[in-house]
């Protein structure tokens, strides 16, 4: 790895990674007597899915070596959140996997009360929202899967149909949470605030429209012959080559082997729904495509076993010293604390007025410890490792983020592949860059 000039900042000596080997790899190469080329694919190229970087050694079409290169869109969250209080996390990590900001919240609030020691007290109300809005938000990921691999492999009518339905969970996600994405929804001791009726009745409206979609989708793209050609045989990876990758998720699903932490490691009351764990045994990105259709259609039986098991009930924890925010009101002025809690710790008591300002500007504290909280997000296992020192902000908090490892399959994938093959292998792994990077 080569480096810039050094120069000394205010915050000492400062180093720029300039481009890592590129320029070895190039040098490498006989331009006259030999036939391989190099090709820099990215960052800006708009078949990696956001500014992934592939330098891929090509013999005519067929490429020799493949190399994925990460960091454009580091946005240094992780160590963001040691500088916030433990509540401030969930607005920070919900940037992250910005196709799943419900998930990232989820993990981390898990993760949060396992230190905390209250994941037995989590509400039941709460829990079924979390499930619920996991789901919802597990489709709409899909569905943008689904538009963008067919954008990229010449199918343009399935972009803009993918991006239409993702809009109507878009439109009940701002309808429950107030944004339709980068929510911070999913707090340590529960939710935000709760679901509003209209949102159930969207919802419902929402079941009974999205099958007639994916039907045509299907219609669209099962026998069509040239997606046979792009998908069928293309990008394999099997059982074997996932385990040895750390390759979860829909692609290790496609692979054959159902592993689904919703089935193995339940958490959010997940052992308390039926639901089915899609898999195939093709290996390629056909596979995977089938599996993610067919993950739609078990989230949307989850969508509707949470709605039907919602009962009236609080939606975050009782203990005060931990439920922040506890009482959210929509107001003229937009979303803040209701007017009768206000007026309330206002004007009755000063305990209670001290209290919420300790807890809104300073925070609660985490005993010490750390822990590893694994929930099952659209592109395989997210991860958290959560490290407290006993204070008021994460010592340190680590995603085991799915985009990231995942993205090592992509040499596997495409080494001795067609050129063309390398986009439709790339986006099967469907990687999310402020994810990878965070």
């Amino acid at each position: 790895m080569s480096y810039a000039t050094e120069r000394e900042t205010s915050e000492g000596k400062v180093f720029t990674v300039t481009g890592g080997d590129w320029d070895k790899v190039v040098t490498g190469i006989d331009p006259i007597n030999d036939e391989r080329i190099v090709v820099n694919m990215g960052p800006q190229h708009p078949s990696t899915h956001g500014v992934l970087r592939l330098v891929l050694e090509i013999e005519g079409e067929t490429v020799r070596e493949a190399r994925p290169i990460v960091g454009y869109l580091h946005t240094g969250i992780e160590k963001n959140l040691e500088y916030r209080n433990w509540v401030q996390g969930s607005t920070f990590v919900t940037r992250m996997d910005y196709l799943a900001p419900l998930f990232n919240e989820a993990g981390y609030a898990m993760a949060v009360e396992k230190l905390l020691g209250i994941t037995d007290d989590i509400t039941e109300r709460a829990n079924t929202i979390r499930v619920l809005m996991m789901e919802l938000n597990r489709i709409s990921s899909h569905l943008v899967w689904v538009a963008t691999t067919g954008m990229e492999l010449g199918a343009l009518s399935i972009m803009l149909y993918g991006f239409r339905e993702r809009e109507y969970i878009l439109d009940i996600f701002e309808m429950i949470t107030g944004l339709r994405m980068n929510h911070a929804y999913i707090r340590p001791g529960g939710v935000a605030q709760d679901v509003p009726d209209e949102a159930l009745k969207k919802i419902d409206e929402f079941l009974d429209y999205l099958p007639k979609r994916l039907k045509e989708y299907e219609d669209m793209l099962n026998d069509q012959v040239i997606w046979h050609g792009r998908t069928k045989g293309v990008g394999v990876l099997d059982v074997t080559g996932c385990m040895a990758l750390g390759i979860t998720g829909p692609v290790l699903r496609s692979a054959g082997l159902a592993w689904d932490l919703r089935k193995t490691m339940p958490y959010c009351g997940y052992e308390d729904y039926e639901f089915d764990v899609p898999t195939a045994t093709s290996a390629d990105v056909w596979g995977r495509y089938l599996v993610r259709m067919a993950e739609i259609r078990e989230s949307m039986k989850l969508v509707r076993q949470a709605v039907d098991k919602l009962r009236p009930g609080p939606i975050m924890v009782a203990d005060k010293k931990i439920a922040w925010p506890a009482q959210l009101a929509i107001g003229v002025d937009g979303m803040g604390n209701s007017l009768e809690h206000v007026a309330k710790i206002m004007g009755q008591s000063m305990e209670s007025l001290i209290h919420h300002f300790k807890l809104v500007t300073e925070g609660f504290r985490v005993p010490p410890g750390q822990v590893y909280v694994a929930i099952e997000g659209p592109r395989g296992e997210l991860g958290v490792h959560a490290v407290s020192d006993g204070g008021t902000r994460p010592y340190r908090v680590h995603y085991r983020e799915p985009s990231f490892i995942n993205l090592q399959a992509i040499p596997a994938m495409a080494e001795g592949a067609l050129l063309s093959d390398v986009i439709a292998g790339g986006a099967s792994l469907d990687p999310v860059m402020g994810g990878c990077d965070r």
